[in-house]
């Protein structure tokens, strides 16, 4: 009796032996990126002028962030010139709209990448915290681009700039369970859909710095690899609860909308936090920071990039991605990082073996990294 049960392997063992192999060879890679922005850009002086922002305060907030231009869909000019004040109501309804239109093209430049149409998508995770839609994007886009009816989704929405790696967390296992099967992370933000305009320096801060944006990336799990797509091995996420009020969203009775709100201390917050987080990734694969060739940290702002490139030992070399990003896109929360990733595919310095730490820092506060390996 005893050989017999040796013999005969369990229910568990069998469904075991069937798919570890299965799992082990089909591991998530990114097949795709692309990114859209508004038709309408303007410099830092654009906006204080078309604002009439006189106040010496809120000028050198604007003209010394690193940022020097940004897509934004600006409110039309009221009687006396100056863009109208919009309400909550026209805000969102801004933030459909726009959603849509910049999100429909980031899909399809994305599915060009991946050599794709829209009727292959199986999974849609649609990110964004700039506005609030029920049904939300995924759903809108679905109709919009016709695609399946059967198309798994998910709306990530209200997470902030962290949201994008949050996103990219869900769709990779989704990719993984089903093997052949493309999915697709979106993120849309439209910072002008989310912007209170005043003369305090609160608010300066934020308007100063966000700007309109889509992201897309495909990733597919197949048990042949995809010559020139990274594999996705890993993540890691710390969850910074005393600093949980540093980054947030209020309800501003004057103004009679929402207002976003980013607190001084969070550049130090999050480089204070980025060494555990980043050492324990990388541990989980064995591997140290000189291993890494490619940083990919999102453009939440100068001292952000500055104080993770000082607590990390990155070289601005490292961070010349999200620097360019911030100058040329501002801060585009969730998709920043993504745009940061195509800027390095299309730089063609990436080898074969190379890995790569992908970084985001967003409300809770919150770390969320990513590795990659070509």
């Amino acid at each position: 009796m005893a050989m017999t049960q040796e013999l005969i392997p369990t229910r568990r063992a069998v469904r075991k032996q069937a798919m570890t192999p299965l799992f082990e060879t089909a591991r998530a890679q990114i097949i795709g990126v692309g990114t859209a922005t508004p038709p309408t850009a303007y410099s830092q002086q654009q906006v204080l002028d078309a604002f009439r922002i006189d106040d010496r305060r809120i000028r050198l907030m604007f003209m010394s962030g690193s940022v020097e231009r940004r897509h934004l869909t600006l409110p039309p000019a009221g009687a006396d010139g100056k863009p109208v004040n919009e309400t909550q109501g026209e805000l969102l309804q801004k933030h459909r709209s726009q959603a849509l239109a910049i999100g429909e093209r980031a899909l399809l430049d994305c599915l060009e990448q991946a050599g794709a149409q829209p009727q292959d998508i199986r999974y849609l995770c649609c990110v964004t915290t700039t506005g609030m839609l029920t049904p939300g994007l995924s759903a809108l886009l679905c109709q919009r681009m016709g695609l399946r009816r059967d198309c798994g989704r998910l709306d990530i929405v209200g997470m902030g700039c962290n949201a994008g790696l949050n996103g990219l967390n869900a769709v990779t296992s989704w990719s993984q369970a089903h093997p052949g099967k493309l999915a697709v992370m979106l993120c849309v933000e439209i910072c002008s859909a989310a912007y209170v305009h005043d003369d305090s320096m609160q608010t300066a801060v934020v308007n100063s710095l966000f700007g309109d944006g889509a992201a897309a990336v495909a990733l597919l799990a197949d048990r042949a690899r995809s010559a020139g797509s990274p594999t996705v091995l890993g993540f890691n996420s710390c969850v910074i609860s005393e600093a949980v009020d540093a980054m947030r969203f209020d309800w501003d009775d004057h103004h009679g909308k929402f207002s976003f709100f980013l607190a001084q201390e969070v550049p130090y917050v999050v480089g204070a936090n980025a060494e555990a987080v980043i050492d324990q990734l990388l541990a989980d694969a064995g591997l140290r920071r000189s291993d890494i060739a490619h940083w990919v940290v999102h453009s939440g702002g100068k001292k952000v990039i500055d104080s993770v490139r000082v607590n990390l030992g990155l070289s601005a070399d490292d961070v010349r991605h999200t620097s360019s990003v911030l100058r040329d896109y501002g801060n585009v929360s969730s998709g920043s990082f993504l745009f940061s990733y195509q800027r390095l595919l299309q730089e063609g310095r990436i080898q074969p073996g190379d890995y790569a730490v992908m970084m985001t820092m967003g409300p809770g506060s919150t770390i969320e990294t990513a590795l990659l390996q070509w």
